[in-house]
């Protein structure tokens, strides 16, 4: 499937609403004319998108059998930011920004279920190596359910590099490890924070390890050593969202 397409009504629907620009143009099924799929349409017409009609099989054959719903659209480039950009965009934080750092999420699936919770958490942005990290592509755009359209994220050459230039920032480094001594329940994250989290398998590599100002685990009560990295980044984010609630 080409990384430029997005299918799904909740994707497609946000991405015309969020960022209609990024939009080239949307195709839905002309056996689907129900309130969910008009909406969708509509969208599309408030932003001068162009809307065909296909059948279903051909949507099945443009986006290699995903589940589509119906409803399929043509993307502009995902919108990623450079290294360059994070200087400015560092500057630009409120006080006590939140800020989600993946060193080397590669299945496209985890990183847009990271994108989806980092939006739901109000991330300020999300921090992605360029090299040993998934593509913004079609499969991280669905499963991100519009979040790739209203978050900003950044890829970087030198991740370490990255993590030092957020803590001249003022911004505290958390990384998350099952081998912390310090559960994530019982850590002050009520500060400027990036929450740094590793990727399948491996977890955390060694220098962005050593980068962090503090390691952080999720206490685990069952059998099973740790969480998929969406889920344990989901766990971290809303305690440190908790937490602020909590001290206003």
């Amino acid at each position: 499937m080409d990384e430029n397409y997005i299918c799904g009504l909740h994707a497609v629907l946000a991405a015309l609403k969020n960022n209609p620009q990024t939009v080239e143009e949307i195709w839905v099924s002309d056996a689907r004319e129900d309130k969910r799929v008009s909406s969708v349409v509509q969208a599309a017409h408030d932003a001068r998108v162009k809307v065909h009609k296909s059948p279903r099989p051909a949507l099945d054959r443009m986006v290699d059998g995903m589940r589509h719903q119906g409803v399929v659209a043509r993307l502009r480039e995902a919108p990623v930011r450079k290294e360059q950009d994070l200087e400015t965009f560092l500057s630009r934080l409120p006080d006590m920004p939140l800020l989600l750092v993946l060193d080397g999420v590669q299945d496209p699936h985890n990183l847009g279920a990271c994108l989806r919770s980092a939006d739901a958490a109000g991330v300020h942005a999300v921090i992605v190596p360029r090299e040993h990290s998934a593509p913004l592509s079609a499969v991280a755009r669905r499963a991100a359910s519009g979040a790739v359209e209203s978050i900003p994220v950044f890829q970087v050459v030198n991740l370490a590099r990255t993590l030092r230039a957020l803590k001249e920032a003022g911004i505290w480094l958390a990384g998350a490890s099952q081998d912390a001594d310090t559960d994530i329940f019982h850590s002050d994250l009520r500060r400027p924070l990036a929450l740094v989290l590793g990727g399948e398998g491996k977890g955390l590599r060694r220098l962005t390890q050593e980068e962090c100002d503090m390691l952080v685990r999720i206490p685990m009560a069952g059998s099973v050593e740790s969480l998929n990295v969406s889920v344990a980044a989901g766990v971290c984010l809303f305690e440190a969202v908790r937490q602020r609630q909590c001290e206003k």
